[in-house]
């Protein structure tokens, strides 16, 4: 459903529909959507200029995915997936939010629509300013938002300041950012890998040295064996589908690991073939495993238990490279195949095959995303994944390494140029020979962190380099409060979201170019530069005049706030990075490792690959200069009887909080995003129906805060018993701010303990959020806290 940006009438859900959910993705369909939407946005004229330019070696990088292009000879005309042509259509849209729009809308008439309301109202065209004490937005000069921004920010100790990062971001853009802020005074720099593989991040620079994939896209069309945990491709990184189908062709098998059979693991109908246009298309999984949510630390220990003791292991690629090994052999072997199968909820003769056919594979590539990464237990899994794929010699191998699947652009290339709140001394070193000032040294403050000074007052001042914060992180109902007692929130955007209607006593939104649009500089015309998924650096270059005159660059703002605030501090020169980023470049290519001759690396057609010793050479940055095979507990959720393990997901008509539309095909939903997806046999036992409203229902141990998201339909669906799932961003304020993962503080979106209460069927409903639980709701099963549980229930 795409509404008309000029009508005021919102959705509701009275239409959601149920239909039959798909066993494929992709085909005529994505096309047929992918061309609606487009034009719909965007027109004849400016779907051309942007979807033929969109992945093409002289045109822009998608930002709806972090998926590595093909080879320069290899790519397609349309080097596009269905999300990526929606993603593009958002920006590249022609409807405008001017400050006509702002005035005739108070921030509060705003707050009460939904997000994909807010998103259709168009790009943002002017600076805009709520000032103390103000109903609505103003324009304001741009020279006047930098001298507000500065001058607040030279009142704070840096410590009082967050300055997140989303990963859409360039490089040029993250290295000037967390410049300007280390020059500030501090590393607050939370961004979003906090919130998603940050896990991945911790586990891999422990266990290998790196926190980076070891793979590039051939070593994907080759691997013998492919094995996806807790990952969706096709919502969430749709072209990974056309690698897959290239390594099926080339003789791989496919393990699928994941509670829901959804349709991107069954089948792929490629709409640039024949057999996809017209035949059954490829066949994907050859064993899917719909396993119990955060059952993958026992299952992939279950694993390693069987093929050592099949001494199916690479005896020699362990005694060289790894360290661990013995201690690791003696925990897996005791395991307890009871606990395993009841944790799980699969068989051993299902574990066997998985394990047969790692056996059998001499070159495996292991995926992952988010439904490992989102779990208190998630860096130990993780762990245990790269365990796997060490006593297997399955890195610095061809067709074979460990790949964590990013899901937004460029958090990957952000995370190199510097965005992070630990940054490591080398780092930081290397920021003071090039720029004569020594950064801040103690590590800063990260997402959930930064929620939890900004909540208890002790940081005064937010800027967000894109994203939508208030709508991303956990606790929402926390974070909303938290801005509204801020003395000010920035936000860098291009368009309008929720977190510009829960506003500091003094906000701005600071309207900026984005990828599809042409970049102009003193200089000349300018590009950008990303990293996708598997280390590869390539340029961008949006095709399309922007849309307003009054937008300005991410680094041209975040060169003038850094003007505003440190002024000439340290001789930085931020007029001549902004009038030229070919001088950031530079600077990078002396600060940042791998980044020698940036300049010249980043013009290889096809881009150039960052070095990754264990990959290249089968070297280990690590402790002791090895690959680290760990031995961690079978660490997993307690849920009390009568309760649900709820996961967190995306629709397949969004793209992280940014929602497209209310059509989730995939999974057969139309019209709506309030459903929870259940086992029959669980709806049945808690004493409901198919077709039921029910309040998801969460409490925390530690605070009286009783967490509800009202009014969500079951919906029937093939997932393991005591599993349950709905959309993100409305089931986040069901996740505590302070249940994270051990070791990374990564929120726990995929392991969410619930109670469904019948909700009462004639009350108003909030389409929007939780807020104003109604009378008359019976509880179904009983009260449940930490303390009176027997086993505690490891959430935090």
């Amino acid at each position: 459903m795409v509404l008309d940006s000029s009508d005021d009438k919102d959705y509701d859900e009275a239409d959601l529909k149920v239909e039959h959910r798909k066993d494929h993705a992709a085909g005529p369909t994505a096309v047929a959507v992918s061309m609606k939407r487009a034009l719909g946005h965007m027109g004849v004229k400016r779907t051309a200029q942007t979807l033929l330019k969109l992945n093409q070696l002289e045109g822009f990088d998608c930002m709806s995915c972090a998926w590595p292009d093909p080879d320069p000879g290899h790519r397609h005309t349309a080097e596009f997936c269905e999300n990526g042509a929606k993603a593009v259509a958002e920006e590249a849209t022609t409807a405008r939010a001017t400050p006509d729009f702002f005035a005739a809308h108070s921030i509060a008439e705003l707050d009460s629509h939904t997000e994909l309301w807010l998103g259709q109202q168009g790009r943002i065209t002017h600076p805009m300013v709520k000032r103390p004490g103000a109903t609505h937005y103003t324009e304001i000069a741009w020279d006047e938002a930098f001298s507000l921004i500065g001058d607040h920010l030279k009142s704070l100790d840096p410590d009082q300041a967050i300055f997140y990062t989303s990963g859409r971001a360039s490089n040029e853009a993250a290295f000037a950012y967390q410049l300007f802020v280390r020059a500030y005074g501090t590393n607050n720099l939370p961004d979003c890998s906090n919130m998603c593989h940050e896990s991945t991040s911790i586990a891999l620079q422990e266990s290998i040295g790196i926190g980076k994939a070891s793979v590039s896209i051939d070593d994907v069309h080759h691997a013998k064996l492919l094995i996806l945990a807790g990952q969706n491709p096709g919502t969430n990184h749709p072209r990974m589908l056309s690698a897959l189908e290239i390594a099926k062709a080339n003789g791989a098998k496919i393990i699928s690991i994941n509670p829901l059979r959804e349709a991107g693991l069954v089948r792929f109908k490629n709409p640039q073939t024949p057999k996809g246009v017209v035949g059954r298309g490829t066949e994907l999984s050859d064993l899917h495993l719909p396993i119990r949510i955060n059952g993958d630390l026992a299952l992939f220990q279950a694993v390693g238990a069987l093929l050592t003791g099949w001494d199916a292991v690479d005896h020699d690629f362990i005694e060289r490279y790894t360290t661990g090994f013995d201690a690791w052999k003696t925990h897996v072997g005791a395991i307890d195949w009871d606990f395993v199968t009841t944790t799980t909820g699969l068989s051993r003769d299902q574990i066997t095959e998985m394990a047969t056919m790692i056996r059998d594979s001499d070159a495996t590539v292991w995926c992952w995303a988010m439904g490992l990464t989102q779990h208190h237990n998630a860096v130990a899994t993780i762990k245990e994944v790269v365990n796997l794929a060490l006593i297997r010699g399955d890195i610095g191998k061809p067709g074979a390494g460990v790949f964590p699947v990013r899901g937004h652009s460029n958090v990957q290339g952000d995370r190199t140029m510097g965005i992070w709140e630990r940054p490591p001394a080398s780092f930081l070193d290397s920021l003071q020979k090039e720029f004569g000032f020594d950064p801040p040294r103690e590590n800063g403050l990260d997402t959930v962190d930064s929620i939890r000074a900004l909540r208890d007052g002790k940081a005064h001042f937010f800027l967000g380099l894109g994203g939508n914060f208030v709508q991303a992180v956990p606790d929402t109902d926390v974070i909303v409060e938290a801005f509204r007692h801020t003395a000010m929130t920035v936000h860098i955007s291009t368009k309008l979201n929720r977190s510009h209607l829960t506003p500091g006593h003094t906000a701005l939104i600071l309207p900026t170019k984005g990828r599809t649009e042409k970049d102009v500089q003193a200089s000349g015309p300018q590009w950008i530069s990303v990293e996708d998924s598997t280390c590869v650096v390539h340029a961008s270059r949006g095709p399309l005049k922007p849309a307003s005159e009054h937008l300005k660059s991410e680094v041209e703002i975040i060169s003038r706030i850094a003007e505003a605030t440190i002024g000439d501090r340290y001789g930085l020169q931020w007029k001549a990075m902004r009038d030229n980023y070919s001088v950031i470049r530079t600077h990078i290519s002396r600060v940042v490792p791998g980044c020698e001759a940036y300049e010249v690396n980043v013009h290889t057609p096809g881009g150039y690959v960052m070095p990754h010793p264990p990959r290249d050479s089968r070297t280990f940055p690590t402790a002791s200069g090895k690959g680290e095979i760990v031995v961690s507990p079978v660490d997993v959720l307690q849920v009390p009887p009568k309760h649900l393990i709820l996961q967190t997901l995306r629709s397949h008509d969004q793209f992280n909080t940014t929602i497209y539309g209310l059509s989730d095909r995939y999974r057969g939903i139309e019209g709506g995003r309030r459903v929870v997806f259940l086992h029959r046999d669980d709806i049945t036992d808690l004493g409901f129906h198919d077709g039921d409203y029910v309040d998801l229902q969460t409490r925390w141990d530690g605070d009286d805060h009783e967490r509800v998201a009202e009014r969500f339909r079951i919906v029937e669906y093939d997932t393991p018993r005591g599993s349950a799932a709905a959309y993100y961003p409305e089931t986040n304020p069901l996740v505590p701010l302070d249940s994270t993962a051990v070791g990374s503080n990564c929120p726990t979106s995929k392991s969410i303990v619930i109670e469904l209460l019948r909700s009462g069927a004639q009350d108003p409903y909030d389409s929007r959020s939780g807020e104003g639980r109604t009378d008359g709701q019976d509880a179904v099963g009983s009260d449940w806290t930490h303390k009176s549980d027997p086993q505690p229930l490891h959430l935090s």
